[in-house]
This record gives structure tokens, C-alpha cells and sequence, in this order.
């Protein structure tokens, strides 16, 4: 999905205009729908009696709701509004949580779990550090070097596919070293990458942004694999959807926290216009501070993916880490 994104998207994009990268996905997720009605039959033996914990999952909705359209909405006063308003609803969604017995999201994991706490904050900081790349790149191949959708699409292929070929590598090996070790070795290629995107400019060969596409996408191959690995193996069974779910809101909260870094740099640099070329040296300036600022994460990043197993603790329901 990852290696087809772009590629099929620049196609897309040209063809039919950027609203069709929207519409293709309606089709596809009534597909998916019906595959999980008709295959999945789940795992929920161990939950069996609990309660569906319908409160929680409609104000964690209108959070997420609030939080990702106000960043989208940035640096508009209606923006920041609307983030404050969804703090406020998260912080009374989690004060419930950790007051009913069958929450939809368990806090007490973050507390008690170290390895839990920590893999999912190095996961929100490493997608909160790389998803706007993307963003920036395939702007920078059609802006400065003058390429179509569809050729951008297939430069920035490259770096899911290495992805795709270093991740299953690194999911195995996770399984006989510590996972947090290969994870924060990802960190850290991830972070040399997003570094050497700081020194790009309007005259850097084609060739060097693809290499330096080749190191994210190991970085991300060495990151993803292992910490999903360390997450998962931190609960028991029964946990397995509470961990997923959590760590998906981790993607999709550091995808938003990307996207919203990005936003605000470029309203700062260029403002709130189309991008003509008088205004691609702002752009490029813009490119360079958000890459200095994601470079800086993932070096936080790598305590936190380090940090997780310096000390075991005893802990609590859905735990193992201990």
C-alpha cells in the first residue's frame, strides 16, 4: 500500500484531479468492509461478557475529530480553537477511562506498562517526523524540478518499496534481539536522512534525493517492524486490540503532528498563497527548517526507544512486559 501510494496517486492526480485520490478510497473501504465481515471472525473469546464501552468511543471520536480538522486549519484562529477544544475533550475522555472497569482505552497500561509507554511514544515522534516528507518532496520534485505527478510519484516510491524489502528482515530478527535496539538503530538512520534533507537545494541531482530516500526508508524498515514487535509482545492476548488500536492512534496523531509542523513553517515562510516561483526559494527555505525540526524528534525519539527497557517493572492487567 505504502509502495503503490504515490505512484498510483500522481496517476490519479493527473487524470481525474487531486479529488480522486479522495474518492478511490470510498470504493475500497466498503471492499474492505465486506472482507471483514465475510473472513475476519475475530479473536474476542477472552473479552467475553465485557461491555462495549460506547461513551468512551464517541467522545474519543469527537476528539480526534476537533484535534485533526483544527490541524488543518492552521495557523488559522479557528484552527488553534478547535486543537484547544479537543485537548479539553481528551483530557475528559481520559479522566472517564480511568474511573469505568471496561474502558475503551486503557490508561492504566501507560502507567503501569514501560515498554508499552515508551514504544508508543517513539512511534507517535516517528511518524510525527517523516509523514510530511512526502509532502514536502513531492512538492519539491514538481515545483523546483519541474516533474509530473506521476514522475514525482515514482521517485518517491522509492523509499516505501526499501521499506518493504528492510521491514520483514527486521520483524525476524526482532524476535532474537531486543527489539528496542533495532528500532532505535532505525531512529537513528531516520534521523541521518531527515538531516542530509536540510542540505538539499534547487541544484541537488535527482540521484542524492533518492539516496537519501533509500536511508529513510531503511530507517522506517528498521523502526516499524521491531517496535510493532516490542508493543504487541508488552500485553497479553486479550490486549492485543487495545494495543493495536493505540498504536494506530499513535500513526495517525503523528501523521497529524507532521502535517501541522509543516503547515505552520510554511505559513511562517511563504504564507497563505499559491506557490509561484518567485516564492520557491521561501518553499525550499521552509522545506529546510521543518527537516531540522523533524531531525531534532527523531533524536528525542531515540531516548525513548532506548529508554523502554532500561528498567522492568511489575505491572498490571494486560502486561507482560515484567
Amino acid at each position: 500500500g505504502l509502495s503503490m501510494g504515490p505512484f498510483l496517486g500522481g496517476i490519479l492526480t493527473s487524470i481525474f484531479g487531486w479529488q480522486s485520490i479522495f474518492a478511490v478510497n470510498v470504493p475500497i473501504g466498503l471492499f474492505t468492509v465486506a472482507l471483514i465481515l465475510l473472513f475476519l471472525k475475530g479473536e474476542w473469546a477472552d473479552c467475553r461478557g465485557e461491555r462495549f464501552d460506547l461513551g468512551g468511543s464517541i467522545q474519543y471520536g469527537l476528539t480526534l475529530i476537533c484535534v485533526m480538522y483544527g490541524f488543518s486549519l492552521l495557523p488559522a484562529r479557528e484552527g488553534f480553537i478547535l486543537i484547544i477544544a479537543g485537548a479539553v475533550m481528551l483530557a475528559v475522555f481520559l479522566a472517564r477511562e480511568l474511573r469505568i472497569s471496561e474502558p475503551l482505552w486503557n490508561i492504566r497500561l501507560f502507567v503501569k506498562n514501560r515498554v508499552f509507554l515508551f514504544s508508543n511514544l517513539a512511534a507517535l515522534i516517528n511518524y510525527g517526523a517523516t509523514f510530511a516528507v512526502t509532502f514536502f518532496l513531492s512538492l519539491y520534485l514538481q515545483y523546483i524540478n519541474g516533474f509530473t505527478p506521476e514522475y514525482a510519484g515514482s521517485i518517491l516510491v522509492v523509499q516505501p518499496v526499501v521499506m518493504a524489502l528492510v521491514s520483514p528482515a527486521a520483524g525476524r530478527l526482532s524476535d532474537r534481539i531486543e527489539p528496542g535496539k533495532i528500532a532505535s538503530a532505525g531512529m537513528a538512520m531516520t534521523a541521518l536522512g531527515l538531516v542530509l534533507l536540510t542540505l538539499i537545494g534547487s541544484d541537488t541531482p535527482i540521484l542524492g534525493v533518492v539516496g537519501i530516500l533509500v536511508i529513510l526508508g531503511i530507517g522506517l524498515g528498521l523502526f516499524s517492524s521491531p517496535n510493532t514487535n516490542a508493543i504487541m509482545g508488552s500485553v497479553e492476548k486479550n490486549c492485543y486490540g487495545v494495543a493495536s488500536g493505540t498504536l494506530g492512534t499513535m500513526r495517525l496523531g503523528g501523521q497529524m503532528l507532521s502535517m501541522g509542523i509543516a503547515m505552520m513553517v510554511i505559513a511562517i515562510f511563504v504564507g497563505n498563497v499559491q506557490i509561484t516561483p518567485d516564492l520557491y526559494p521561501a518553499f525550499i527555505a521552509s522545506m529546510k527548517i521543518s527537516m531540522l525540526i523533524f531531525a531534532g524528534m527523531c533524536i528525542a525519539g531515540i531516548f525513548f526507544s532506548l529508554v523502554r527497557y532500561s528498567a522492568r517493572e511489575t505491572t498490571g492487567t494486560c502486561d507482560k512486559s515484567s
